[in-house]
């Protein structure tokens, strides 16, 4: 009995402390990402539902990708010239009038400028929502913050796909419906609960007067750990693109099996990862648990060499792996980010990390399909293996600046 009370004590810990905004994001990223529905079911709704080729498939989500790439960066620049809090609302609302469009579109070369319109203002809204949490958190709390908005967003993308399925099976046209509504409610949201900050731009253009402000791009540490960062994130990103092919096609496991392996993810994150971070937070340097999470995250790939073994065990000790990497990793990446700005230039600087995320989604499943394709599964993990080992080992290197 003493047991689980000092376990819920623990978890309550965990989840105290944090400010009211800090909780009104995450809600609002939990809202929009319930919504998000509609982009992992691309492909099939333009080959099912409207019967185009595989290839016209490909050059919408490759577009949605270019969008997102372009997104960021304009997301980042508006959120340091008019505020986090305009630019989230404008987003989410935008991006969420012109799914409800999508909806109703068979126009193939409409559909293609919809997929950059989209996916440009939904990812304006990601650097605009970082900035935020990072200005509404105490310092000494940054990294929990993003660890209660990533709890936010894994359990809004569980709750997304699992529902999304389910409505595609009954009408794809459904899912930029709900999308779209969803969106609308999460910018309203933000509209109506989310404190607007008296005369920001007056404030900031005062403040930021005789200043020079270092942009992201003159600032050779932050440059050298993006660059890292996106190899980070490029072989993380196909964990959940490239694996459960292989897991399917190689290690002949069932779609059922799949989707309960890679759901580990979500319910790992869910039930660990404010935990862990409130053990650990201001006990060591971000660095030290991002090159902990980079090599677990290179362990999980290395488990896929295993020539024996039950594919299932190993599959699922992959995604444990993995997972327990991710967990380390990410918030500490996020409040290294933010260590390297200020107020006047977080949302450039939020935006810089974005992009890796958006090249992730272009560049990954390209690069990862075409090795295991043309070289086979094995030499893609040792690939994956000695790039995530090696990034892990750079990492440890920043420590001196």
């Amino acid at each position: 009995m003493l047991l689980f009370k000092e376990i819920a004590r623990t978890y309550k810990l965990s989840f105290t402390g944090l400010s009211r905004e800090t909780w009104i994001l995450s809600i609002v990223m939990l809202i929009n990402r319930s919504g998000y529905m509609a982009v992992p079911f691309m492909g099939l709704f333009i080959t099912q539902s409207l019967h185009r080729p595989a290839s016209d498939a490909g050059l919408i989500i490759t577009l949605f990708g270019v969008g997102s790439i372009m997104g960021s960066a304009a997301g980042g620049k508006l959120t340091d010239v008019i505020g986090f809090r305009p630019v989230q609302i404008v987003a989410s609302i935008v991006s969420g009038t012109f799914f409800l469009f999508f909806a109703n579109i068979t126009h193939f070369h409409t559909l293609c400028a919809l997929a950059v319109v989209i996916s440009f203002f939904s990812e304006a809204f990601r650097p605009a929502n970082f900035v935020a949490i990072a200005a509404y958190a105490k310092p000494e709390l940054q990294t929990r913050s993003y660890s209660l908005n990533r709890l936010a967003v894994n359990m809004g993308w569980a709750v997304g796909v699992s529902m999304g399925g389910l409505i595609a099976s009954y009408d794809y046209r459904l899912l930029f419906y709900v999308d779209g509504t969803v969106s609308i409610i999460a910018g309203l949201g933000i509209l109506w609960f989310l404190p607007k900050i008296k005369d920001y731009r007056k404030a900031l253009k005062e403040k930021v007067k005789g200043i020079v402000v270092r942009k992201p791009w003159e600032d050779a540490v932050f440059i050298r750990f993006l660059l890292l960062t996106a190899v980070f994130i490029i072989c993380s990103f196909l964990m959940f693109r490239v694996v459960p092919v292989f897991y399917k096609e190689i290690w002949k496991i069932g779609e059922f099996e799949i989707g309960l392996i890679l759901g580990l993810n979500g319910i790992i994150i869910a039930l660990f990862e404010m935990v862990m971070i409130h053990k650990i937070e201001n006990k060591r340097s971000p660095i030290f648990f991002i090159v902990l999470g980079a090599i677990l995250v290179a362990c999980s790939f290395a488990v896929l060499l295993l020539p024996f073994g039950s594919p299932i065990v190993l599959g699922t000790l992959c995604i444990v792996f993995f997972t327990f990497g991710e967990m380390f990793a990410l918030p500490f990446i996020n409040t290294f980010v933010m260590s390297r700005a200020n107020e006047f230039n977080r949302g450039q600087y939020a935006a810089g990390y974005m992009l890796c995320w958006s090249i992730a989604q272009v560049v990954g499943p390209i690069a990862g399909f075409f090795i295991a394709e043309r070289y086979g599964y094995n030499t893609l993990w040792i690939v994956i293996t000695i790039l995530l080992m090696i990034s892990a080992y750079m990492y440890r290197l920043m420590k001196q600046d």
